[in-house]
């Protein structure tokens, strides 16, 4: 499975150097990032034996509708808080599984390592990691919810 921060950093160098494709490829896996003009990069992930297959994707119209629904009026209770976010479009799933207790809820300490939830994108669940140390104050998504890259998962008071 990619590492969470080194996607993170190549979305970062594909905005910062204005690319609109990327291919890194090694014996273990093929990770193709895409983007175009105004829309949140496409990431093809594919495991050495994994099966190939484009991610959803998703307009910044379905980012811009979640953000118009929380509005400015929330904005001050956010203040003070470090967001975790998600690094790709998916699906947001809370649990390993169904009978599992979910990753992490409000009040769950959390440290850079802490898987906090997994994303769903072409059938692979990628970790996500709270990449933050704190206490998670507010849950933005439910489980099962398709998510944007970019978008809001958790909040978290930092410690």
């Amino acid at each position: 499975m990619i590492d969470i921060r080194k996607l993170k950093e190549l979305v970062r160098l594909m905005v910062e150097n204005d690319l609109s494709e990327l291919n890194l490829q090694d014996q273990q896996e093929t990770v193709t990032v895409k983007r175009g003009y105004g829309q949140a990069p496409i990431i093809q992930h594919v495991p050495a034996m994994g099966v190939a297959g484009v991610a959803p994707t998703g307009g910044a119209a379905a980012a811009d509708a979640g953000e118009a629904e929380s509005g400015p009026a929330e904005a001050p209770s956010e203040a003070g808080l470090t967001a975790i976010t998600s690094p790709m479009v998916g699906t947001f799933y809370s649990a390993a599984n169904p009978d599992s207790p979910a990753f992490a809820s409000v009040g769950s300490a959390v440290t850079p390592d802490t898987t906090v939830c997994l994303v769903e994108a072409m059938k692979v669940f990628n970790e996500i990691k709270a990449e933050t140390t704190g206490t998670i104050e507010r849950v933005l998504v439910q489980n099962g919810q398709a998510v944007e890259f970019g978008q809001k998962l958790f909040l978290v008071r930092p410690s």
